[in-house]
């Protein structure tokens, strides 16, 4: 496992995060865990975060796109923190562009956007904290196929996420992350996975962060909602 996947699993764990216990999903299955990146609050937390997702960017994408798309709400601070450190790590300008949550209609800057307007020839990469059944890419999608002009006018390069839940997307046996990909054919990465984490965090007999008692559950948990 590459250093910065290392540090970026114990950087969740020590933001609290990345928890461990017993949650109710919004899609209603119990889980032993749950990732909530609101949780990233003071601005050295957020300036980290950026470097982390422009890493994995850089890693999984290359550096061949213009602007990091966040859904509201918790895309918005992502794809502001990690244009920063796009420039900061890698001299590349990347602009900024996130949907509202209803439309604005007064002012400069009225209309369904915030930031920069998307338009033909823009390549785009849409940034989220996590998705586990995928539904949220459904209203993403059309939002910036709705800029174009023409059809095809605006690539989506790709989508990057914190964390792979590598869990049964809706109706499907498949990860959420997999069923992006295949419908809306761009590729759909995470920073880690949900085995590199418990990989990373899990010693047996150990007392650590994930215990004996917390990996069967966890165990429990993919045997029932895990994709194959």
């Amino acid at each position: 496992m590459e250093q910065y996947k290392k540090d970026f699993i114990d950087f969740m764990v020590e933001c609290k995060v990345l928890k461990f216990g017993d949650f109710t999903l919004k899609s209603g299955r119990k889980s032993p865990f749950f990732m909530n990146a609101g949780s990233y609050v003071t601005g050295s937390q957020l300036a980290k975060l950026g470097e982390f997702y422009a890493h994995a960017i850089h890693e999984n994408f290359g550096d061949d796109f213009d602007v990091l798309f966040g859904p509201a709400y918790k895309g918005i601070p992502l794809s502001v923190a990690t244009c920063i450190a796009y420039s900061k790590l890698y001299g590349k300008e990347i602009k900024y562009c996130a949907d509202r949550k209803e439309t604005k209609d007064h002012g400069a800057d009225k209309g369904t956007l915030l930031g920069y307007s998307l338009k033909d020839g823009d390549r785009v990469v849409i940034i989220e904290d996590v998705t586990t059944s995928g539904k949220s890419i459904e209203e993403t999608y059309p939002k910036i196929k709705a800029q174009e002009t023409v059809a095809g006018g605006i690539k989506i390069v790709g989508e990057i996420v914190s964390l792979n839940r590598m869990e049964k997307a809706a109706d499907s046996d498949k990860s959420a992350l997999d069923v992006i990909s295949e419908k809306y054919g761009f590729p759909a990465k995470a920073i880690v996975s949900m085995k590199e984490v418990v990989d990373a965090l899990y010693v047996p007999g150990k007392d650590g962060v994930i215990t004996d008692d917390l990996k069967k559950q966890i165990d429990s948990y993919y045997e029932e909602w895990g994709c194959k």
